[in-house]
Order: C-alpha cells, then structure tokens, then sequence
C-alpha cells in the first residue's frame, strides 16, 4: 500500500486511533462540560477523629484530625490513644467546613492505572454512555486519579477532559493521558520506520500527552520509540498483542525502557523455555474474539514453572530494570466463570444500556467472543490464573511494583466497580490487604509520576481522600457501590453494607450517595423506551 493510500498518515499523532474509530461511524462518550457535585475545596478543610491508612502499607493509626487548606494536606494530627482518649487540647483550630470521621477511616483516593474514558465500540449497540456516566462511578468508589491508556477517544478528547478536571470544572477524576502507538498492521499503521517513531514521539510531547500506548511493533521502531520517550520524560505501557509478542516479548521491552506491562501478554513469551511462539492450533484466528481469549488461557501452562530456575531468572530480570506490571486481573475475570461476570449485582442498576447490549455474544464486538464459551475454557483459564497471580505475587514479594488497572468497559466490567473487583484478585493472588492498597494508592501514584503529588495521606501532599464508616481491610466488597451482603440477626433481613461516603479530590468534596443516584437515573434514561430490558437489568 502507498503512504497516500493510508486515510491515517495525515491524522495529528495520538489521534490516529480515534480517526479510524469515527470513520467506521462510532462515536466517543459525550466530554463532561460542567459541574453539577461536590462542594469546596474550602479554605480550611478539617475531618475530626480518622483512623489512617495512609496507602504506604504501614498499618491503619488515629485517632487523627487532618488539616486541608485549598487542595493540599497541611497536617495529620494524632490526638489521641484511642477515641475514648481524645485530648481536645491537642486537636487544630476549627475550620471553616469539617467532617465528623470518629470511627470513620480515611485512605488515599484509588489509582486506576489501566483505565478508559469509554470507548466508540458502544456505539456499536446504541448511544455510548456519556463520560459523566463514567466519572461519577470512578469517583464513587473512591477513583481519584485514573491513567487513560491508549486515548481510544483521540488525544485532544482527552487532553481537553484533563485540563477540565484538573481545573475543577467537571467532577471527575485526576487524568494521565497515554495515547495509541500507530505502529501495528492490525490495526492503526502509519509509523514506518525508527526515525518516524522518534518524530512521532515528539510531536505527542509537545501536544501535551503524559505518555504511550503500545501493542507492539516491529523491534526497531519500538526501541526506537521507547528510547526518545525516555529522553523527553514520557512514560510508556504495553499490551503485548499476540501479532507482535513473538518479536517483542515483555522481558524485551522492558529492557528497552518500557514503563510498565499491561495486563500478561507478552509475559508467558518470556517464561517459554522450549519454544518461541504459543501453540496455536493451524485454524486459529486471531480476528476471531473466540480463539485470541480461549487459547490465551493456555499460555502460562506452556511457560515455565513456579521455582524453576528460569521461572526465578525471569523475575530478577525484570527487577533489575526496575519494570512494573498492572495485571488487570479483573478484566478477564469472567473467562472464569462467566455466569458470576453476568449475573453480578450491580448490573442492574449500574450498567448503560449499550453497555450491556455491547457485553453480549456478537461477531466484531471486542471481548463479546461468548458464542461458545466452555467449561473448558474456565478451567484452562482458572489454571492460567493460579500461574499468573503467583508471579505477580512473587514479583511484589522480591519488591517489585505491582499496581491496580481496570481496563473497564469490557467483558462484563464496569467502571469503579472493576477497580473494586481488582482488589478483591490482588487479595486472592496472595496480597495482604494493605499491600493491596498500597498497590491501589502509592504505588500507583508512582508509576504514573505524580507520587509527589498524590497515593499517600501525608502533609504537602494533595488532598486526594477517601472517608470510609468501616475498615476496608476487612472486606474489599465493602467498597462496592453496591454494598456487601450481610444478614442482620436482629432483624432476620439481608442488609447491604457500603463503607464510602465522600470522595475528596483535590479538596472538592464529593457526596457517594448523590453520585450513585445520578448514575442510577443516568442508567434508567438509557433504558427508556427499550422493551428489550432484560429482567436481570432492571
């Protein structure tokens, strides 16, 4: 194909993807343009009484009164052994706004670090849930700063969301802006050769994007790329696509600088002590949803093997560089037990109409491949889970970074509560619940380069916190904007329990309650009209 004959060569860098989106007639969410929740930041801001978990994984201490002014944290006060023992001698001065957290807890907001502002694929099945929609269900459980990986709206959707945010004007969560690589034949290609990717990179700078997307590319390019991306301060994620792993496996390309691995492709390449690529079967077909997602829950059972030397060698390598991983465990959940992922709770009130219409088995909706989904295929993958979560959780035991991303959007996961369903996976794959948080909060805070900024509850730093009734540490479903199932004896009926009850961003105080509600009228307006709403999504 000649250059000329390529619709996306003249497309601005970062908006490549977005381009190709509109030209098969999808659209991107509706941008949020005003503010209709939270009050503040206020000039002098104190929540009374907090027990901390302060997101460095030190455990929980307080009673604490914590100090904000504007957006910033100015102080965290112990004032006393315990509640009983409070001295008000010891406590600040009064602000001008406070909230009573006696017995309440009080974390860092939560770091999604795989996240997407929506996609143009739901306009496949209707009007794309607006990014209020999606805004008010991060910052309801507790999302406070998401990094928007591969900017599937286009760059300048993005870059004009986060500027927004960052100025208050909408309610919305901190955003770091990492855009699509053009550089893979599947899908977007107008990146040729190394000097192109350098300059390719360049012009991404100066529009103002945070860092890079890839899915792979050919080795030079992406040395390339990764390189110059290095030099100018951008960081960088890779979802090692299946058409690009066999030439640039994870290990490869953190060797060349990346900043993170996204989700596990590439990772089972690297373990691979007898062969070079998957055992695909001769009819595979990556184009095919069925085949790229059934035969990836093979792969780690034809890697090496917890505590073999190169399963051992493998981790000190990426240790040695310095590499992070972001699992995203929950976005494949499902592929364990679909009918868990379907049947959900918050589905029926929390879920966009072509969300779900999206979600559903269909030829040429991405992660829709359902049409003949086995009890093999969530054997296979609980198979792959168990290896896969016991590397994550050796890397994070030899120190290395392990962060939370939700990928939400797809496969029966929707946003903030994909992120709550991570911390559950981070648990079940061996992580203590305050090393789960810390992975949700600092650690994250510090791959996406804004650890000085926020991911921990100290003085100097922003005042991005979460005001809970009860410890989290205990049950992550707490979390959930729907609660956690429990049966009250004295009554003898089912309660659901929710712990979060404001979202502070940057000192602006969000209500969970007016935020889940706006969701749930949101979700009933996309419904009206429809005599197609399923019993299970009422």
């Amino acid at each position: 194909m000649a250059l000329s004959d390529n619709p996306y060569i003249n497309s601005l860098p970062g908006e490549e993807i977005g381009d190709l989106n509109a030209s098969k007639g999808w659209s991107p969410p509706a941008p949020a343009t005003s503010r209709d929740r939270g009050t503040g930041p206020y000039k002098r801001l104190v929540l009374r009484g907090a027990t901390i978990i302060d997101g460095t994984g030190a455990p929980p201490w307080g009673p604490a009164d914590i100090v904000v002014e504007q957006d910033r944290i100015v102080a965290t006060i112990g004032v006393g052994a315990s509640l009983a023992t409070i001295n008000p001698k010891h406590r600040p001065a009064p602000g001008d706004h406070e909230i009573d957290c006696h017995g309440k807890f009080v974390l860092p907001g939560l770091v999604d670090s795989h996240a997407h502002i929506g996609t143009p694929y739901h306009s496949m099945c209707g009007d794309p849930p607006p990014a209020d929609y999606i805004y008010k269900l991060w910052l309801a459980h507790g999302v406070t700063t998401v990094r928007e990986m591969g900017g599937l709206n286009g760059l300048q959707f993005t870059l004009q969301q986060r500027d927004a945010s960052a100025r208050q004007e909408i309610a919305a969560p901190h955003i770091v802006a990492h855009a699509y690589f053009p550089a893979v034949n599947e899908r977007v290609k107008t990146i040729y050769t190394p000097d192109q990717a350098r300059e390719w990179v360049r012009k991404l700078k100066e529009r103002g994007a945070d860092g890079i997307k890839f899915f792979g590319a050919p080795p030079s390019i992406m040395k390339a790329a990764l390189d110059e991306a290095a030099k100018l301060g951008l960081r960088s994620g890779c979802h090692h696509a299946q058409m690009a792993v066999t030439r640039v496996n994870a290990l490869k390309s953190a060797s060349w600088g990346l900043t993170s691995t996204e989700h596990y492709y590439g990772l089972p390449e690297a373990l691979f002590e007898d062969q070079i690529v998957q055992d695909y079967p001769t009819d595979y077909n990556y184009f095919d949803e069925y085949f790229r997602f059934s035969l990836a829950g093979q792969m780690f059972l034809q890697a090496a093997q917890p505590g073999t030397s190169k399963w051992n060698d493998v981790l000190d390598q990426f240790l040695e560089l310095g590499h992070t991983f972001v699992p995203t465990f929950n976005i494949y959940d499902a592929n364990r037990d679909l009918m868990r992922a379907r049947r959900a709770d918050w589905h029926d009130a929390y879920t966009w109409r072509a969300i779900w219409k999206y979600f559903q088995p269909q030829r040429g909706g991405h992660g829709a491949y359902w049409y003949r989904w086995s009890t093999r295929n969530e054997v296979e993958w609980k198979q792959n889970y168990r290896l896969w979560m016991q590397f994550v959780n050796d890397y994070k035991n030899r120190g290395g970074r392990v962060c939370t991303g939700s990928d939400s959007g797809f496969i029966f996961q929707i946003f903030g509560f994909g992120l709550i369903r991570e911390l559950e996976l981070l648990q079940e794959a061996g992580f203590h619940p305050l090393e789960v948080m810390r992975a949700a909060t600092s650690q994250g805070a510090e791959l996406l380069g804004v650890g000085d900024e926020t991911g921990s509850v100290e003085a100097g730093k922003r005042a991005d916190l979460l005001v809970l009734d009860e410890n989290p540490l205990d049950d992550f479903k707490l979390l959930y904007g729907t609660g956690a199932m429990r049966l009250n004896d004295d009554t003898g009926k089912v309660e659901w329990h929710r712990a979060l009850r404001w979202t502070i961003k940057a000192g602006m105080v969000l209500d969970v309650d007016e935020l889940l509600a706006d969701v749930r009228t949101l979700v009933d307006q996309s419904w009206e009209g429809d005599p197609e709403r399923p019993p299970n999504v009422r």
